[in-house]
Order: C-alpha cells, then structure tokens, then sequence
C-alpha cells in the first residue's frame, strides 16, 4: 500500500522555521530589522533513493542527515541574528554533531545506566528492577530538562516558533488556505513531531533495556550505546506508522503521551511568528515544484 504520510517536517529555529519536504528544504527567519530572510536548497539526494524504502534502516540513516541539517539551520538563523558569515558544513558540522550526540549520550544513557549498575552492585537490588529503575531515570531525565529550558526567554521564543511549524503543517494537511488567521485556529500537537521522537525512543529503550536482564558493568554501558541506532530505528518506524494510522481510536489512544509531552516543548505563537512559519513553507513547497534532478 501507498504510504499515506505527508511527508513534510520542520523545526524551530532561532526566530524562524524550517520546513523540510522529499527534495527541499527552507528556512524564514525574522531578522532583526523586522524583515523575514528566506534560505532555500535542495536536500541530499539520500532522500530521494531507495534507502528510503527500507524499513528501520531508513530511519537510522535519515535521522543522522536530519540531525546535521537541523544543526545547519540553527546556524544559519544565528549567523542572521547577528549577521555573521560563519558556516558550519562539511568535516566541522559533522565534528559538532558528533560532539553533541556524545553529551546527549553519555547524560540520558550512561548516567541512568551507570547509576542503576551502582544500585545493582551496592543496593543488591535484581538486575531487572535496576534496568526499570534507568528506565525511569532516562525518562525523568528528558521530561525534567525539558522542562527546565522552557523557562528561559529565547527557548520560550524557540518553542512559539515550534508551535507555528506544527499549527501551519495541520493547516496544510487539513487542506486550509494558509494565513495566519487560518493557521492560528489549528492545534499546537503533531504526531510526527521530534518530541514524539525522543518519547517514543525512551520508552522503547526501556522495554529493550529492562528485558537484557544482568549484565557486566562494561557490557551494561556499551549496550546502551551499541542499541541506540536499532532502537531509534524502531521509533521511527513507529512514528511513522502511527502518523498513517490516526484514523484508529487504538493509535489515537497510544500517542497521548507523545502529544502531552508536546506541551513542554510548543507555545501559542503570535501572528509575526506564523507568518514566519508559513512564509518557509510556501517557499519550500515552490522549491519542490521547481525542483529538477
């Protein structure tokens, strides 16, 4: 069967969007003399081939390219902010992307696994009751920085933008005409967002996590590190399978946390920031069409 998901994505950037589709990607940003800067281009020819027809290794190679082209755009709308020149591309972007999955590793996995090993070797607790209880760290561990950053100003602004990515892909996907009025009467939740992502790759890690039953110390930590590609390639799966399947009362039920925990992470955003939000998908939709191989 024809897969059924639009697939168009975005993420918020520093006071702007960027919306990705199957051969193009933009980025609006409001620059700081009030105008919206547009940047445009065609996305790696990746997303265009047959890796993208297999299912769990598309989405550990597409998450890796997804992840270096949200780190571009983040410093293009920086470099706007402050109208500096600086880009990051090629063996730098990949360094930095590196560099930061490293931090994000070592503190959302191996800190929960190595502090549930300590429990395991000085608590005498079970092997299984120590996977449950990294689980739960891992968990605590997301929800609560998520909730922290929310409480600084330009993530607040970040989030308002994140809020006008998601309002204007429901709009478009309901077939609205896109304007800020029209865009702004839609929800802030999106079930193919990268907050049900991340949710859905800690709940996952926990299922796989507490069934590896005892390990070694060593072994404990490298197999936290070893299974992320698998099992971030099963939480894409199921994203995407649940995004082409919210016509179930069954699916709609098992995204309720994926979508609650959008709230930490989505703003109501104003009409300036809508207009941002729509101004990049309306330029990413033209890129498409006058896309040429």
């Amino acid at each position: 069967m024809e897969d059924r998901i639009i697939s168009y994505g975005g993420q918020a950037v520093i006071e702007g969007v960027m919306m990705r589709g199957q051969k193009a990607f933009a980025i609006a940003m409001r620059a700081p003399d009030g105008n919206i800067v547009v940047h445009r281009e065609d996305l790696a020819s990746v997303y265009r081939s047959r890796i993208t027809k297999i299912p769990f290794l598309r989405g550990i190679i597409l998450l890796w390219d997804a992840l270096g082209l949200g780190m571009r755009a983040l410093t293009l709308s920086a470099n706007t902010q402050t109208g500096e020149e600086e880009k990051l591309e090629g063996p730098a972007l990949y360094i930095t992307l590196v560099l930061s999955l490293t931090i994000g590793i070592g503190i959302f996995f191996l800190l929960p696994a190595g502090i549930g090993g300590l429990a395991e070797h000085y608590l005498g607790w079970s092997s299984w009751l120590n996977n449950l209880l990294e689980g739960v760290l891992r968990l605590a561990l997301l929800i609560g920085y998520i909730w922290a950053i929310g409480f600084m100003p330009d993530v607040k602004r970040l989030f308002g933008y994140h809020g006008a990515e998601h309002k204007t892909i429901n709009a478009y996907e309901a077939g609205a005409e896109l304007t800020p009025e029209n865009v702004a009467k839609y929800p802030l939740e999106h079930a193919r967002c990268g907050t049900a992502f991340m949710l859905t790759l800690v709940l996952i890690s926990i299922l796989v996590f507490t069934f590896l039953g005892p390990l070694p110390f060593f072994w404990r930590l490298a197999s936290r590190v070893l299974l992320i590609p698998i099992i971030a390639g099963i939480a894409v799966e199921y994203i995407r399978w649940s995004a082409n399947h919210l016509g179930s009362p069954v699916v709609r039920f098992l995204i309720k946390p994926n979508l609650a925990l959008q709230s930490l992470t989505t703003r109501e955003p104003d009409a300036s920031m809508l207009e941002v939000a729509i101004e990049s998908f309306k330029t990413m939709r033209k890129a498409e069409q006058e896309f040429v191989v």
